[in-house]
């Protein structure tokens, strides 16, 4: 019973890092730069947030400084160097790529590491406290908090809630950007 745990975790962040691989490979940077009307936030938007938020969880959950620097800013060329999370959607409507290419290495980058590190996770550490009660106010009002065991976020809680469900979320938003722009959705 311990390996399924393990096994449907790691098989499920690969399927979900295999919907973004696809969408990048189906999309153009007018794609993803697309403005739809103002308040609908750009599929870039969502690209980089979730893959930024990966990068920067990583931290927390594996204790690695994040991949994403200012060689990478220089490369992707993002028009708002932040993923985000503590801005308004007026200053994120504003969020481009501009080198399209240098984002999906990034994108691959970010996602191979985390699938190498979910390979060597042992089912001990799933338990391991990352965020213990009681949680700080950045992390009070969040999904993870409301999912949060008695004592705190657990690592397991971190790779569900930051990572995984996460990323169906922005998905989600990809795909409904997509039919903004006459693309199909990723699945049925």
């Amino acid at each position: 019973m311990d390996h399924l745990i393990l096994d449907s975790l790691r098989r499920r962040m690969r399927a979900m890092h295999s919907l973004y691989y696809d969408a990048v490979a189906t999309m153009t940077v007018d794609h993803v730069n697309h403005v739809e009307r103002d308040g609908v936030l750009p599929i870039a938007f969502s690209l980089f947030h979730y893959t930024n938020m990966e990068d920067a969880t990583f931290m927390v959950l594996a204790g690695e400084a994040p991949i994403w620097n200012d060689e990478w800013q220089e490369r992707v060329g993002m028009a708002v160097n932040d993923h985000g999370k503590e801005r308004t959607v007026a200053e994120m409507m504003e969020q481009r790529i501009t080198g399209y290419d240098a984002f999906c290495e990034y994108q691959r980058t970010v996602f191979s590491r985390t699938e190498a590190w979910l390979e060597t996770l042992e089912l001990d550490h799933l338990s391991e406290l990352m965020v213990p009660r009681p949680l700080p106010d950045m992390v009070a009002n969040t999904y993870s908090a409301r999912v949060a065991g008695e004592a705190g976020i657990t690592r397991l809680d971190g790779i569900e809630c930051w990572m995984y469900q996460h990323g169906l979320r922005h998905m989600g938003e990809i795909e409904l950007g997509r039919g903004f722009v006459g693309l199909g959705g990723m699945t049925s």
